[in-house]
Order: structure tokens, then C-alpha cells, then sequence
């Protein structure tokens, strides 16, 4: 339930080849610290174009964040892709929605996060395949930095 299926430097490292050969059709992607630094309001040039080159390979892709509604929505709306924000992830409920908006199975569907307790343990719970990525930024909400700690605990990582 801890472990992810698969490590990525960042979003746009993940190889889209990889993901299709594999059969993934769907992509859910958190927001924060994943596509977006937390506390940061733009995009990175390189993960958006990421998200464009998916989206024109035919990969249908849904935000996926416990962000509030006008920040998710907003880099959304940017992307040209759907959210499902206030997600209370690591619950199953939004990733199953998720499904529902992109359309595809379980088994087509991959979830790339920043988190081990909420993006990859969410993943798991619904027998979703879980890449997980680093940080984009050091910074982080006081709850999330307590998960890192035991995130470095669980994957035998050494103290940043």
C-alpha cells in the first residue's frame, strides 16, 4: 500500500512511450508540489507543455487535489483539462470520480503525485497504478512536512 510503482524526478520526466505502451489512457495528476510549487501560482513551461503533448497523444488527464475550488480550477481551466478539488485524498472518492471524468478503467489509469500518504496511498486503495514524484519545492502547509518525515521513514529515505 506504501510503495509506488514507479519513482519521477518531476511530471515531465514521467515518458509518455512508457505510459502508452503500458496501456494508460488516463492520467490523474495532483496539483500541488507536483504540477504547481505549493504556495506558487504559475506553471512551469516545461510541465504544461508535459500536459499539452499528453493531451494531443489522446492520454485524457484530471487534476486530482485537497486544494480549494478557485486555485484547482484555475490551472485547470489554463491546462484545458477537468479537477475534482477539496478531494480529501488519500480517500477513494475523488480518484473514483476521476475515473468517471476521464473515462477509463483502473487498469488504463495512472496516478502521478508528490505525496506518499495522500497521492500514492489514495492510488492504492483503488488498485490504481502510483508514480511518485519529488517535490518541486522545498516549502510546504505544516501537515504536509509531518508526512514527508514519515514518507522518509517508510521508504527507507535519509533526512533531506
Amino acid at each position: 500500500m506504501f510503495r509506488p510503482d514507479a519513482f519521477a524526478r518531476r511530471l515531465s520526466s514521467v515518458s509518455l512511450d512508457d505510459l502508452a505502451g503500458r496501456g494508460f489512457r488516463g492520467i490523474i495528476v495532483d496539483l500541488d508540489n507536483t504540477l504547481v510549487g505549493y504556495g506558487e501560482d504559475h506553471l512551469s513551461e516545461e510541465d504544461a507543455a508535459w500536459i499539452a503533448c499528453a493531451l494531443g497523444r489522446g492520454f485524457r488527464i484530471c487534476l486530482v487535489s485537497n486544494n480549494f475550488t478557485d486555485r484547482v480550477f484555475r490551472v485547470a481551466g489554463e491546462l484545458g483539462v477537468p479537477a475534482i478539488p477539496s478531494a480529501l485524498k488519500p480517500l477513494p472518492r475523488a480518484f473514483s470520480r476521476a475515473l468517471g471524468v476521464l473515462g477509463t478503467t483502473k487498469a488504463q489509469t495512472v496516478v502521478v503525485g508528490d505525496q506518499l500518504f495522500t497521492d500514492v496511498l489514495g492510488a492504492k486503495f483503488l488498485g490504481l497504478h502510483a508514480i511518485l514524484t519529488e517535490p518541486l519545492v522545498a516549502k510546504d502547509w505544516l501537515g504536509t512536512r509531518v508526512l514527508r518525515f514519515l514518507e522518509r521513514v517508510v521508504l527507507g529515505r535519509p533526512a533531506a
